[in-house]
C-alpha cells in the first residue's frame, strides 16, 4: 500500500513542501485542503496534488503524514478537525516559525504521540503557491521540535523524508525554538518593517526619501515585502519573546545612541569593527529565513545597448537572470548594474564570463 501525505494549505511553504514530496517520492499520494481553490486547481493542473478536498474529511484518513501549512493561527484551530483522522502510524506536523502555541494545543487534546513540530527555514518575499518551488527548501535547516510522547521511530522517519527532499534536519526543544526564531528571524522581520515606515512617515512632500532609497536601503528593507497576515500571526503568537527581545534590543540602541552622544570615536569604530567580523562569519549558504541573494554588479557604459550585451552573454552561455536593473543610489553599492541570479553557481558563472569579456565585475 502506498504511502499517503495530507496537506491543509497549499501556499509558498506547503506548495513547496508538495513539489518537493512529489520530486522525491513520485509514487505518494498526495490530498490537499486550501480554502484557494485556485491553488488547489493549479497544483491538481501541475500533477502535483492526486486529491483537491473542498473541506478536512475522510480523505485525510490514513495519512502517513499531515501537514498544517496554513497560517499559525489557523493551524491551532485545524488540529481539532483533524484528530478524528489519526491513526498509529500518521506523523501529524505544522511548518510555522512559531511552535509553543500549537506544542501546547496538542498537549491539551492528548495527540503528543503523533505530533513533531516542523519549521522549514526557507520562504520567499512572494507568498502563494504560484510562487512555491521544491528547490526552496533544497540546503535549508528544517526544524524539528518533536512531542515528549512522539516515538524515536517517527522522528527517525520525519528526519529522513527531510533529508531525502535535500533539507537539514535539526532538532530543537520548542521553546528554545520560539526564542531563536524570535532573534534571527521574527525580530529581523519587524526592524524592517520599521525602517520602510519609518521612512515613509519622515519623507518629504516630493517623496524624495522614497526616490533615493535603493541600492543599500531596498536590499535590507527586502523582506519587508513579506505577507502582512503571516506576520501579524506570528507576532500574536510569539509576543512573549518578541517583546522580551524587543525590549533587549531598544536598550541595546539605546547604547549605541549613547555612545555615539558622546563622541567617542574608538568607541564606534570597535562597534561597526566588531559586526563587520561577526557578519563576515557567517554562513555563506542560503539556508535560514531570510534569503540569500545572488547578485553580481559591473560597471557599463551608459550607451543605448549596453545592458542587452551583457544580458545576451549571459543567456548565450545558458544563464537564467532572476532580476536586472541599473543602481542609481551607489552609497552602498558596488558597480552600476545589478544581476540577481536565482542560484550560486550561476552568480559565480556569470561574474567570470563577465570580467572575461572585459567588464569590471563585483560579486556580492
Amino acid at each position: 500500500m502506498k504511502e499517503k501525505v495530507g496537506f491543509i494549505g497549499l501556499g509558498l511553504i506547503g506548495g513547496s513542501l508538495a513539489k518537493a514530496i512529489r520530486t522525491y517520492f513520485p509514487d505518494y499520494e498526495i490530498v490537499a485542503f486550501d480554502k484557494n481553490k485556485e491553488a488547489l486547481a493549479l497544483a491538481t493542473q501541475e500533477s502535483v496534488i492526486d486529491v483537491a478536498a473542498t473541506t478536512i474529511d475522510d480523505n485525510f484518513r490514513n495519512c502517513s503524514y499531515i501537514f498544517l501549512c496554513a497560517p499559525v493561527a489557523f493551524n491551532v484551530a485545524y488540529l481539532k478537525q483533524l484528530t478524528e483522522y489519526l491513526n498509529d502510524a500518521c506523523i501529524l506536523t505544522d511548518v510555522g516559525s512559531v511552535k509553543t502555541n500549537i506544542h501546547e494545543e496538542v498537549i491539551k487534546l492528548g495527540i503528543e504521540k503523533y505530533f513533531i513540530g516542523g519549521h522549514p527555514m526557507a520562504g520567499s518575499e512572494k507568498n502563494g503557491y504560484a510562487n512555491s518551488k521544491a528547490m526552496i527548501l533544497e540546503n535549508a535547516y528544517f526544524v524539528l521540535t518533536p512531542s515528549k510522547e512522539v516515538s524515536q521511530e517517527k522522528i527517525d522517519k520525519y528526519e529522513q523524508l527531510v533529508s531525502t527532499i535535500h533539507a537539514l534536519p535539526i532538532i530543537l526543544d520548542y521553546k528554545e525554538h520560539d526564542y531563536i526564531t524570535g532573534t534571527i528571524s521574527h525580530l529581523p522581520h519587524i526592524i524592517a518593517a520599521t525602517l520602510v515606515n519609518y521612512v515613509k512617515d519622515s519623507d518629504t512632500k516630493s517623496e524624495l526619501m522614497k526616490r533615493l532609497a535603493a541600492g543599500g536601503f531596498k536590499d535590507i528593507t527586502r523582506i519587508a515585502s513579506s505577507s502582512p497576515t503571516m506576520w501579524q500571526h506570528i507576532c500574536l503568537k510569539n509576543k512573549d519573546n518578541i517583546s522580551q527581545i524587543l525590549a533587549s534590543y531598544i536598550k541595546y540602541l539605546e547604547e549605541v545612541k549613547s555612545m555615539i552622544d558622546s563622541g567617542d570615536g574608538q568607541a564606534i569604530y570597535d562597534w561597526f569593527d566588531s559586526s563587520r567580523i561577526y557578519r563576515n562569519s557567517l554562513p555563506g549558504a542560503s539556508s535560514g529565513p531570510i534569503k540569500k541573494a545572488f547578485e553580481v554588479y559591473c560597471d557599463i557604459i551608459d550607451e543605448a545597448g549596453g545592458i542587452a550585451a551583457i544580458a545576451t552573454i549571459l543567456a548565450s552561455n545558458g544563464l537564467s537572470i532572476k532580476n536586472i536593473g541599473i543602481v542609481h543610489n551607489r552609497e552602498f553599492e558596488e558597480g552600476v548594474l545589478r544581476i540577481e541570479f536565482y542560484d550560486e553557481s550561476s552568480s559565480k558563472k556569470a561574474a567570470e564570463l563577465l570580467q572575461k569579456f572585459r567588464y569590471i565585475v563585483y560579486e556580492r
